[in-house]
């Protein structure tokens, strides 16, 4: 027994219709179903508490992901800071007669320094990855 339904007319916008359109086409079923379904869903008392919960959900996950990204930037920082502490406190100072050519040499070893990060940085392969790796390797042995 076919279900009656009542007949509407709306009027969409010309770049909304051509969404239904595709839509409806992409999951062949009717323009009526996808619009029926979504008025369904806008009436719906729990359709807000619905999109607000997924919406929680999301923040949650960005909060979380935010809060490693911190976690991971203040070791890189807390790594880097050590390291330079370290290096300042154990490297002596270079007779004034050195420096220059020692100034020069660090230049250029500075140059090849930033050339190879971009090339890492380029290639997606870092540092941190090739330990992962190794560590992974070792732990398969």
């Amino acid at each position: 027994m076919a279900v009656k339904k009542d007949r509407l007319n709306v009027y969409f916008d010309p770049s909304l219709s051509a969404e239904l359109d595709a839509l409806a086409a992409r999951r062949k079923v009717s323009k009526s179903q996808i619009v029926e379904a979504a008025l369904a869903s806008f009436l719906s008392p729990d359709g807000a508490d619905q999109r607000e919960t997924a919406i929680v959900r999301r923040l949650d996950r960005l909060t979380r992901s935010v809060e490693r990204l911190e976690r991971d930037q203040s070791i890189g920082n807390e790594a880097v800071a050590l390291f330079v502490k370290f290096w300042l406190t154990t490297t002596p100072p270079l007779p004034e007669d050195m420096r220059e050519a020692a100034q020069a040499a660090g230049r250029e070893r500075y140059g090849g320094f930033v050339e190879t990060l971009g090339r890492r940085l380029a290639k997606e392969r870092t540092l941190t990855k090739e330990v992962s790796d190794e560590v992974s390797s070792q732990d398969t042995e």
